[in-house]
């Protein structure tokens, strides 16, 4: 495929399924301008994802190389194996739980939040033995993205056993896609004290869940502001390394009417980011 082909897919790509239909057209346009050799990928998806993300800055629509071969996107029983493949090699959201000294639960939360399957047992388990902690301290600074509904069962845990709306997606064609905590999780640390820990590295869903929290009022978050993805992407093969992500919905926070979007999640407590445990100890 030439580079004006595969330039011409993604500009049609985008056109189509970009959530902004305004905003899609002058993305379209602005690939116009790409110069770009189709041959070397990596090379053509950091050049194509730059004029991408150069009209409105959305961190989401890019092209991404994967050099083993794009992940699965269609085929129900690929993607199966590839989460679990992806939950195997680095957990399904949840990478540590222990106690800290006073009694402090400490949970870190990431890389990738993946789907419920996978982390309503990892959090069910990592609650468990979080039960009876005076304080808990979330940690997200290395949490990059993962799934809605599983953003939604973590902040479950935190609430009590009402549902609470936290948010809706809106789709292109203006279909609204709501998001509750769920009543079906246990245990529930409701009246626990949270402080989520955050980074200049966390983005998308480890973004929602900082959100959800401090929104809500149920947590303080300490560190650096996160990196401003707040747009759900869905994925396009345009080889077999290389893949399109678009974002096809906004977010709109039942709290504040608003997101994250190119503003980040702004701490309550800002520090560096290496510094955030401490800080966070120390309230």
């Amino acid at each position: 495929m030439t580079a004006r082909m595969l330039i011409a897919q993604v500009q049609e790509l985008v056109r189509t399924h970009y959530v902004f239909p305004d905003v899609a057209v002058g993305v379209a346009d602005a690939l116009d301008g790409l110069t770009a050799d189709a041959d070397d990928e990596p090379a053509f998806a950091e050049a194509a994802t730059t004029v991408l993300q150069s009209v409105n800055g959305d961190r989401h629509l890019r092209v991404r190389h994967y050099p083993e071969g794009v992940p699965p996107e269609q085929d129900e029983g690929e993607v199966r194996a590839y989460f679990a493949a992806l939950a195997r090699e680095s957990g399904p959201a949840i990478s540590e739980v222990r106690r800290l000294d006073g009694n402090v639960g400490l949970l870190r939360i990431g890389p990738i939040i993946l789907p419920p399957e996978y982390v309503r047992p990892a959090a069910s388990a990592a609650f468990t033995l979080l039960q009876g902690v005076r304080r808990l301290v979330v940690d997200l600074r290395d949490c990059v993205g993962g799934v809605p509904e599983s953003v939604a069962l973590l902040v479950s845990h935190l609430l009590g056993d009402e549902p609470v709306h936290l948010l809706d997606l809106v789709h292109r064609d203006g279909t609204v896609e709501p998001s509750f905590t769920t009543p079906a999780v246990a245990p529930r640390l409701p009246d626990v004290p949270v402080v989520v820990l955050t980074s200049g590295r966390t983005f998308s869903g480890g973004e929602e869940l900082a959100y959800d929290l401090q929104a809500l009022g149920r947590a303080v978050v300490v560190g650096e502001t996160t990196a401003g993805g707040a747009h759900p992407r869905e994925a396009f093969d345009l080889t077999a390394h290389l893949q399109l992500h678009v974002p096809i919905a906004r977010s709109v926070h039942a709290v504040t009417g608003t997101n994250w979007e190119g503003v980040g999640v702004v701490p309550d407590h800002p520090c560096a980011a290496e510094r955030a445990v401490d800080v966070a100890l120390a309230l």
